[in-house]
């Protein structure tokens, strides 16, 4: 098994997305998450310091419900990947002030192994539109701009990185000077992830590479995670590669395992081993996406889309060192695979309906996990548990 790595260094080389209180036993759920949400969505990025980790410097963009007035006249924002070159949002305005009515629960997107923290644009702006504080940090080290750690030391970094920013925006929740002054729910505080950082929300929950778990987390979202350390490449084999059943069997807070059937990276049969071995959680979901690679969960297609926008065709990509880029793009954005606006509907729609049913406690999200919803939708498959 390989992980797929990130591309946006390649643009270098060729250019030199509800309230926080709990909705209890509500029958139908307060917004549709097929949808974007009732709230306006903000914008920052910012760079936290570890100083318990010799100043480890962690940067991290962060969306959020934005003061609905503050925001109306605030530009769009714009996600830099390389040079002049930018991922531009339609949805999100860059630093208007944190909607004030509530305190919000916090997710952290943990993002692959030496990637981006931008691979999941889309759904960090959904999720604030729904009402959630999400934070996308850059893993030093393990990053694209910084791939300089072996995998054992990556690994051992993913778990302290989050727990370190939990750390940070609870005390920023407790500062009366900082914009996040009150905003943050401590109680409702979920970790997604996709592939390497699939394996970043488990361990926030069963421990990892020599780090405990977080007892503040409360619900987890794994997305194509490698579980069974023998899938790993000869390179990355170890305690580290995968989970034991231990491990598994440790986990305490609800589960969702996202992924794609037509994964060839990380296949699905890695959901189904943590689904078989995750037995004291009080809700274990499986959520597979049927026709989607491993590729739909990331901005392969936004990527490679800002490259033709830009005068740089596929046939020149490997002129410009973007070889890598060719064969995800053709078999994640193609028009005869599974369409990327319909992967990216359902991973934000099942993302949006699980946490805001088990960090919210929205008894009406349960319908989206339940036959006769899911029987509308042909590409999805659901087990639970």
């Amino acid at each position: 098994m390989t992980f797929v790595p990130s591309f946006v260094i390649l643009l270098s080389v060729a250019l030199g997305a509800c309230g926080g209180s709990s909705g209890g036993d509500s029958a139908e759920p307060p917004d549709d998450p097929n949808t974007l949400g009732p709230l306006a969505v903000g914008h920052i990025q910012f760079t936290e310091v570890d100083a318990a980790r010799g100043d480890r410097p962690i940067l991290v963009d962060a969306w959020y419900p934005a003061d609905e007035a503050d925001a109306e006249d605030r530009p769009l924002a714009r996600y830099p990947l390389a040079g002049p070159i930018a991922l531009e949002s339609v949805i999100a305005k860059d630093d208007p002030k944190v909607r004030s009515d509530a305190a919000w629960p916090l997710l952290i997107y943990s993002h692959g192994y030496q990637g981006v923290n931008l691979a999941a644009t889309d759904l960090m702006e959904a999720l604030a539109s729904h009402g959630f504080v999400v934070l996308a940090p850059e893993h030093t080290g393990n990053a694209q701009a910084s791939p300089t750690d072996s995998f054992d030391e990556a690994a051992a970094n993913r778990v302290p990185d989050v727990s370190f920013l939990i750390d940070q925006m609870l005390a920023r929740s407790q500062d009366a000077g900082d914009r996040f002054h009150e905003r943050i729910d401590e109680s409702r505080i979920g970790v997604l992830g996709h592939s390497f950082g699939g394996m970043t929300a488990i361990g926030m929950a069963a421990g990892w590479a020599g780090a405990p778990a977080d007892p503040r987390v409360r619900a987890i979202a794994p997305m194509s995670a490698v579980i069974d350390g023998k899938l790993q490449s000869d390179e990355r084999e170890g305690p580290n590669a995968g989970f034991t059943e231990a491990q598994l069997n440790s986990i305490t807070v609800p589960v969702m395992l996202m992924g794609g059937t037509e994964d060839i990276n990380v296949p699905i049969e890695n959901n189904a081993i943590a689904y078989a071995q995750i037995v004291n959680a009080p809700r274990v979901l499986a959520v597979d996406i049927i026709g989607a690679t491993h590729n739909h969960f990331a901005a392969i297609c936004k990527i490679g889309d800002l490259l033709i926008e830009n005068g740089f065709d596929q046939d020149a990509w490997p002129l410009l060192g973007a070889e890598d880029l060719v064969e995800p793009y053709e078999t994640t954005c193609g028009p005869d695979v599974f369409p990327i606006e319909e992967a990216s509907r359902l991973i934000n729609l099942y993302s949006i309906a699980f946490f805001r049913r088990y960090l919210l406690d929205e008894a009406g999200y349960d319908q989206y996990f339940t036959d006769p919803f899911v029987d509308t939708e042909p590409a999805i498959e659901v087990t639970s548990k």
